[in-house]
């Protein structure tokens, strides 16, 4: 019985090699009582080790296998299923997880960032003017994720998991950190050099994609450790991070468009999101969100329609 609750290898050749010498022991005064004994004691061991072979053939769960997809057990696109396109899905399915993620992070981050960018006192070329506006556009991600997932839960009658819906908000919300903040020091550092419009709007595309890729990628290394939802860094999800920063990214572009003083005559865009001085705040932060919606949507669109089936990151 010993040797068969799967001791080392040494200590069975140690134990079979091993003499030993037969003890006579002491006779017992009720015969019957210690058959009795036996008989318990033999039943005991039986027992023991049958549930010790069962335990070591139970396959335990990792962290890694409750993960249903690079995000984790939790999808950017709502907490409270996995997406609906899939490698067996087809294209169209992907354009209902592309409107959750418009509507829960897309439109409140462009709207909080303007939000924020008008309650500040801070001047637009300065580093606390920067980093009020990315932390209020992280803001939007994080609280409009969480509410997002609520309301679908009341409506579908779904319960959700809150755990994983704040760890993946939280895993967004790092990665819209570093876009947020980046955003006016790119868009100043380019207008300054009196590019055109589309060359401003092309460089900040380029820039705040690395930007919250490196945010995205960071957040996984720290929050992976400790957070179910969050998957640690692959080589799989990696793709997928990227594929989702170029289109945060064209978001970013299009939020350029908001500054209806630069080059008007070459802004595109001037008479759909263009930002003036006379909007009211409410009105400016709509438009914000718009702008935002609007450039995500484009990119995904075009993500949607060429990416395989299984191959883009909203899969």
């Amino acid at each position: 019985l010993f040797l068969s609750c799967r001791c080392p290898l040494d200590l069975r050749r140690v134990l079979k090699s091993a003499t030993i010498r037969p003890m006579t022991p002491p006779q017992p005064q009720n015969p019957g009582a210690c058959s009795t004994m036996k008989s318990a004691l033999l039943s005991g061991l039986l027992l023991a080790a049958a549930s010790a072979t069962s335990t070591a053939n139970v396959a335990v769960p990792s962290k890694q296998s409750a993960k249903l997809s690079p995000w984790g057990v939790s999808h950017p696109t709502t907490a409270l299923a996995p997406p609906r396109g899939g490698a067996t899905g087809s294209k169209l399915d992907r354009f209902g997880p592309t409107v959750d993620v418009i509507l829960s992070k897309l439109f409140p981050a462009g709207f909080a960032w303007q939000l924020a960018s008008s309650i500040t006192k801070a001047d637009p070329s300065s580093a606390s003017f920067a980093l009020t506006t990315g932390l209020g556009e992280a803001t939007g991600v994080l609280g409009g994720h969480i509410l997002y997932s609520i309301i679908q839960g009341a409506m579908t009658k779904t319960s959700v998991d809150m755990d994983s819906t704040i760890q993946t908000a939280a895993l967004l919300a790092t990665g819209t950190i570093c876009s947020g903040c980046s955003w006016q020091p790119v868009v100043n550092a380019l207008q300054s050099m009196d590019l055109p419009f589309y060359a401003v709007f092309a460089g900040t595309w380029i820039a705040c994609t690395f930007a919250f890729n490196f945010g995205l990628r960071v957040a996984r290394n720290l929050y992976s450790a400790s957070m179910v939802a969050v998957e640690e860094p692959t080589f799989d999800n990696g793709k997928s991070d990227f594929h989702l920063s170029l289109t945060i990214g064209a978001a970013t572009a299009f939020f350029v468009a908001t500054d209806s003083a630069y080059k008007p005559a070459e802004n595109f865009l001037l008479n759909v999101v263009g930002i003036s001085d006379t909007d009211s705040v409410i009105k400016a932060c709509l438009l914000a969100g718009l702008s935002t919606a609007l450039g995500f949507g484009v990119a995904q669109t075009l993500f949607n329609i060429l990416f395989p089936v299984g191959k883009c990151w909203v899969d």
